[in-house]
């Protein structure tokens, strides 16, 4: 199948352009990456579980839980990302297996995994139904028992980040902020091609609601970074030890706080399918 056919069009051209493949090497991402396997890790329910990871984007994540002895299959609806992936798993002894697909029809056998990650539909499905639709797949296809670890943008990312740089003010990224916050919509405007292709940001109490309502058991959320990245001196702090250990307990003591996840870019929910006795 024509990887057109899976996705936005605008959503292909910004991962054709930009280097998913790199993003976590550097900046923020080195911490994203260390903090989200940190988190994944709460749920992993035993070893060799049968791992799913939807939005899988080039397999840092899948290469990771294979090399842990891990089942994986990664899911992803970008082409580029697929090659990149299978060039990684042909390097392990344990591979992880891909397909080129995407979150709303997902070519699984009903009750087939113990863990299932959404890296990318929350946030790339702009329609509510479609989400909707995503999380009914991802619920069909999980063993009773099973977890899904959901990961989504939240609704202020863009308004913080622009207060913190002076973005604000650009007039066109002003006004994406309001729709974000407004309606969770977001949309890159002219001259901002880093931003993230068309996307849907959440705010905590909606992520815990659509999930709820395909009757998944909530069991917590997660700020992932918290609000340790507005230190002023970030990166350079998260180079020392002492400093480092500090904002590392931030994030900890806060990162179940309701009140405060809206301080954090990006966030986790964690819910879980119950057993369903007698059937």
């Amino acid at each position: 199948m024509n990887n057109k056919q899976l996705i936005s069009k605008n959503i292909e051209l910004f991962y054709n352009k930009a280097s998913e493949e790199t993003r976590l090497n550097n900046g923020m991402g080195i911490f994203e990456f260390e903090r989200v396997k940190e988190l994944i890790e709460k749920y992993i329910p035993f070893p060799n579980s049968k791992i799913i990871d939807i939005g899988g984007g080039t397999g840092k994540y899948s290469e990771w839980l294979a090399r842990k002895g891990h089942q994986v299959c990664l899911v992803d609806p970008v082409y580029k990302h697929v090659k990149l992936a299978q060039k990684r798993s042909n390097k392990l002894k344990n591979k992880f297996s891909i397909e080129l697909g995407e979150s709303r029809n997902l070519k699984f056998q009903s009750n087939f995994a113990d863990l299932i990650i959404l890296h990318g539909p929350l946030y790339h499905l702009q329609n509510r139904k479609d989400r909707d639709q995503s999380i009914r797949e991802a619920k069909r296809i999980l063993k009773n028992g099973g977890i899904i670890l959901g990961f989504a943008i939240n609704r202020t990312a863009s308004t913080l980040v622009g207060l913190l740089n002076g973005l604000f003010h650009e007039e066109t990224y002003f006004q994406m902020c309001k729709e974000e916050l407004t309606t969770g919509i977001h949309n890159p405007p002219d001259g901002f091609p880093w931003l993230l292709a068309e996307a849907y940001y959440h705010n905590p109490g909606q992520l815990k609601e659509e999930f709820g309502a395909q009757n998944l058991t909530y069991l917590n959320t997660y700020a992932i970074e918290g609000m340790a990245w507005l230190d002023k001196a970030y990166f350079t702090n998260m180079q020392n030890d002492t400093k480092r250990s500090k904002l590392m307990e931030l994030i900890k003591i806060t990162e179940n706080d309701s009140h405060l996840l809206s301080f954090s870019p990006h966030m986790m929910i964690a819910v879980k399918k119950q057993i369903a006795y007698g059937k």
